[in-house]
C-alpha cells in the first residue's frame, strides 16, 4: 500500500497509483492500461489467460470466468503485492449471432466473463480497496447503452456492468471510488475470427488502446473524496453512439 492512498489530509497526492489490479492485463486495453500505470510509477497486478509483458511481474493465470479461480487470484495477488489500491475490469469476450444460432455455452460464456468475472473480482478486492480507500473502474461499453442486432449476450453483460457499477458506486460511496469507463471500438484483437459481417469496416476510425488507458488513469488519479462517475471514450465517428 502506497501512503500517498492511504492519507485523507490536504497533502495527499493522486500521483501515486500503487497497486492496480488488472483482468484482461495482457492484452488490448488491459494491456495498455497496465503499461500506463507501470509508467506513471504504480504497480501493476495482471490476471489473464495468457501472459502479459514480461516487464509486468505480479502475474496469475487465471479465467476469469470462472468465479473461484478469479477470487482465488485476487487474494493472491493481494498478498503478493502487499495489498491493492485499485481494480480495473478490462478482460471481455464475445459471441456474435442470432440468438438462436450462438451456442448456449458460448452465450453464457460472455456473461460468466464480462458480468460475473466483473462482479467476481471487484467483489474479492473489496476489503482490500476500502481498507486503503481504493479506486475501481469497470469497462462496460457503448453496447452497454445502445442495443443492437446479433450481440444479445454481449449487450446483455455490459447493460449488466452498467448497473452494476451504478449500484457499487451507491453502496460503497465515501469508502471506494468507482468509475464506470464505456469505450467505443478500439485497435485491438477483439474483433479477430469473426465473421467478416461482425468485424468493424475497413474504413472504421478506433480509438487506441493507449489513449483510452489515459482515461482510465484520470480517474485513478483523482484527489480523495473527487469520483469522476462515469467516463465515455469513443471515436469522434463512433458508430454505436448515441
Amino acid at each position: 500500500m502506497t501512503e500517498s492512498i492511504t492519507q485523507q489530509g490536504p497533502e495527499a497526492t493522486q500521483e501515486t497509483l500503487g497497486n492496480v489490479l488488472i483482468t484482461g492485463g495482457a492484452s488490448g486495453l488491459g494491456a495498455a492500461v497496465a503499461e500506463a500505470v507501470r509508467a506513471a510509477g504504480g504497480t501493476p497486478l495482471v490476471i489473464d489467460q495468457v501472459a502479459p509483458h514480461p516487464d509486468i511481474v505480479h502475474f496469475i493465470q487465471a479465467d476469469i470466468g470462472d468465479s473461484e479461480a478469479a477470487e482465488s487470484a485476487v487474494d493472491a495477488l493481494a498478498e503478493r503485492a502487499g495489498g491493492i489500491d485499485a481494480v480495473f475490469t478490462a478482460a471481455g469476450v464475445d459471441s456474435c449471432g442470432p440468438l438462436h444460432k450462438v451456442p448456449r455455452k458460448e452465450w453464457e460464456r460472455v456473461i460468466h466473463v464480462n458480468l460475473l468475472g466483473t462482479v467476481s473480482v471487484v467483489r474479492a478486492a473489496l476489503p482490500y480497496l476500502e481498507r486503503n480507500a481504493g479506486r475501481v473502474v469497470t469497462c462496460a461499453s457503448t453496447l452497454g447503452l445502445r442495443a443492437v442486432s446479433d450481440a444479445t449476450a454481449y449487450c446483455a453483460s455490459k447493460f449488466a456492468v452498467v448497473g452494476f457499477t451504478r449500484a457499487l458506486a451507491a453502496e460503497t460511496a465515501g469508502r471506494v471510488g468507482v468509475t464506470l469507463l464505456v469505450p467505443g471500438g478500439m485497435e485491438t484483437a477483439f474483433f479477430d475470427g469473426r465473421d467478416e459481417q461482425y468485424k468493424p469496416p475497413p474504413d472504421a476510425m478506433l480509438n487506441k488502446p493507449a489513449d483510452v488507458a489515459k482515461a482510465v488513469l484520470f480517474a485513478l488519479r483523482q484527489p480523495p473524496g473527487c469520483e469522476v462517475r462515469e467516463l465515455l471514450v469513443c471515436s469522434s465517428t463512433e458508430g454505436s453512439w448515441p
